[in-house]
């Protein structure tokens, strides 16, 4: 079999996430004819994205088990699957409850699809292309659920809302093909052990919160709390018991590392933004303006176009240079276009708001993408797929933060208005307005947030994932102090590797020096990555069909196409295999710190920095002998 190369599968992916964020919106559109059709009130028709909403969101948790238990190929045809079948259902639906089945049936797939497609995307991103490719990912999170209003409006203008449901299923089985042809199964499989405890927990809590926070300003108040509480009692029980259980759920280490944490919620500020203003911006110039339904869609097609060009330039920007500028860039337009979107919407011409609606979406691309490489990449890789279902629970919070509470806001400020004598149109205004103060608010907080993700960026010596001796918790040990030591007893002589050198100049260094692995630099000597004997068998076997163990080389000389593939792959540079996350310690640590460093990370040797440049390597035995001889005099 042909093998597949990382673009191909990207395209798969970032499908996958093009179609589950497309359709959390996509059937929204059809909701005034699906009350005619079906002959329900609009408390009953809300049930489509409530209860979709709550579906996917308890699905996610449990795709971090599905991801480790099946073959990554069959996991992505059978929850692209259920969105085929999920479709069909509704498009042949006659009634209410037979399309809400076809609806919740749906959100079981999606709720799997954008977390299995971000891991995807991590195992085979090259580590200097993960934000290009995390970039792109963000694209079709943008693109998903702005493109779902113009194209749903322009099919509600020459058909039925059924034909929602029948493009969508044609597209679900497109997706489902193209993972049957191209996916490959690239996920390590652990077969944890699946805790129904732990299932039901979660489900409560996403449940009880998603819940209260939709229905909190719109439905019962009293009704709401009580989910909520439900919810957040639910969760703490969860929590506590993941932190008892040898295999949880969804490990939650994450969470307890700062920049992931901040990372998760300006990630989650971002998509807020998306989803509120993608729902009250047309909702108030169809309502309140009379614009035909697809006139408002494409007001924002712009935006969305642009949206698509920037999410990939701003993961390229971020593969060089980091967070530190784009995230406070992609606020500020947040921030400030989403107010002037809201003050200006009632007297503008459609150009004119479309204009100025292009920096509130592109503001997003610049961080969704960023954000999530920058806070996944300071996780371990085994961590991954736990950080991964955080991020995608966050998106589920976040979508029904911003699609409810802001549409809330809107509607209960223009009732307020309303009661206070205004006229409807002006007090419209005024609920549009609010919200848009409201977003801006809300990036106003994520401004701030990213100055603090920007700064931890440029303190970080490695700027793509390293763990600093200074990051770690300090003990009693740390009493011991260098005071010049550890430049007296640290190797010096030690090997290392430039970024531009190839596999084959790895392997023979490895094979020469007798090492199995050594820190990658740059032509002015700073660490920017670590290349393992493991690492490059791994890309061997990933890309070379034939190739099982080194042994392979002698076996297969002599097929030419294994010869090619194999030259081929062996002039990679090391720069695009080495593992950006680099644990280093700096020469002025003390010897304590850096004793916790090697045992927390379970080294036996660790990189020694000054000002980012590599001077030497420190072992345990080196901390050993010094601290014999000390313990001696």
């Amino acid at each position: 079999m042909a093998t597949k190369k990382p673009a191909a599968i990207l395209f798969v992916a970032a499908f996958a996430a093009f179609l589950a964020t497309f359709n959390e919106t996509f059937l929204n559109v059809g909701f005034a004819p699906i009350m005619e059709s079906l002959s329900v009130d609009v408390s009953t028709v809300q049930w489509l994205a409530t209860a979709y909403m709550l579906g996917a969101a308890v699905m996610v948790p449990v795709s971090a088990f599905a991801y480790r238990s099946f073959s990554t190929r069959r996991l992505f045809c059978a929850t692209a699957a259920l969105l085929v079948i999920g479709s069909i259902i509704g498009g042949v639906a006659t009634n209410f409850i037979v399309l809400l089945v076809g609806r919740i049936i749906q959100a079981l797939g999606t709720g799997m699809l954008i977390p299995i497609g971000m891991n995807i995307t991590l195992e085979i991103a090259p580590r200097e292309k993960l934000g290009t490719y995390m970039g792109i990912m963000g694209a079709m999170t943008t693109l998903g659920p702005s493109s779902s209003v113009i194209l749903a409006g322009a099919i509600l203008a020459v058909a039925d809302w059924h034909m929602l449901l029948w493009v969508f299923a044609g597209l679900s089985m497109l997706c489902l093909l193209a993972g049957a042809v191209i996916l490959r199964d690239i996920a390590k499989l652990t077969h944890p052990r699946l805790d129904a405890v732990s299932v039901g927990l979660i489900s409560i809590a996403l449940i009880g919160i998603l819940y209260g926070i939709s229905t909190i300003l719109s439905g019962s108040i009293v009704g709401a709390l009580i989910a909520l509480v439900v919810g957040v009692v639910a969760l703490i029980v969860f929590v506590r018991r993941q932190n008892t259980l040898a295999e949880p759920l969804i490990d939650l280490r994450p969470l307890r590392i700062p920049v992931f944490a901040v990372g998760v919620t300006v990630n989650m500020l971002s998509l807020v933004t998306i989803f509120a203003m993608n729902i009250i911006v047309p909702t108030f110039m169809q309502s309140v303006l009379g614009t035909p339904p697809l006139v408002a869609s494409l007001t924002l097609f712009p935006a969305i176009l642009c949206s698509c060009i920037a999410s990939p330039l701003a993961g390229r920007i971020y593969d060089r240079h980091g967070v530190a500028l784009l995230l406070p860039v992609g606020f500020a337009c947040i921030a400030i276009f989403s107010v002037l979107t809201a003050f200006f919407i009632a007297t503008a011409s459609p150009v004119l708001l479309a204009v100025i609606y292009i920096p509130v979406i592109c503001g997003s691309a610049l961080i969704i993408g960023p954000v999530q490489s920058f806070a996944l990449s300071r996780l371990a890789p085994e961590m991954n797929p736990h950080g991964v279902t955080v991020m995608s629970t966050g998106f589920q919070i976040a979508g029904c933060f911003g699609s409810s509470v802001f549409t809330a806001v809107y509607a209960a400020v223009g009732a307020s208005a309303c009661a206070a004598g205004a006229p409807a149109a002006q007090a419209a205004a005024s609920g549009m307005l609010w919200s848009g103060i409201l977003v801006g608010v809300f990036g106003l907080i994520g401004f701030c947030l990213a100055l603090w993700l920007g700064s931890v960026s440029k303190r970080t010596p490695i700027e793509t994932g390293a763990v600093n001796a200074n990051d770690a918790t300090v003990g009693a040990e740390s009493a011991l102090k260098a005071s010049g030591t550890l430049a007296q007893f640290m190797k010096t002589d030690v090997y290392t590797i430039n970024e531009h050198a190839t596999v084959l100049d790895a392997l023979r260094l490895f094979s020469q020096k007798g090492i199995s692995g050594v820190p990658v630099v740059d032509n002015a000597t700073r660490v920017v990555g670590f290349i393992s004997d493991g690492d490059i068998m791994r890309l061997l076997a990933d890309q070379v069909p034939a190739f099982k163990t080194a042994w392979s080389m002698i076996v297969e000389q002599g097929n030419e196409d294994f010869d090619k593939t194999l030259r081929e792959t062996m002039g990679t540079t090391v720069g695009e295999v080495a593992t950006k996350k680099v644990v280093a310690v700096n020469i002025s640590d003390d010897i304590g710190m850096i004793a916790r460093v090697l045992v927390e990370h379970h080294l036996r040797k660790v990189p020694v920095l000054d000002q980012g440049c590599m001077v030497g390597i420190v072992n345990r035995s080196n901390i050993t002998h010094y601290a014999i001889e000390q313990y001696s005099e």
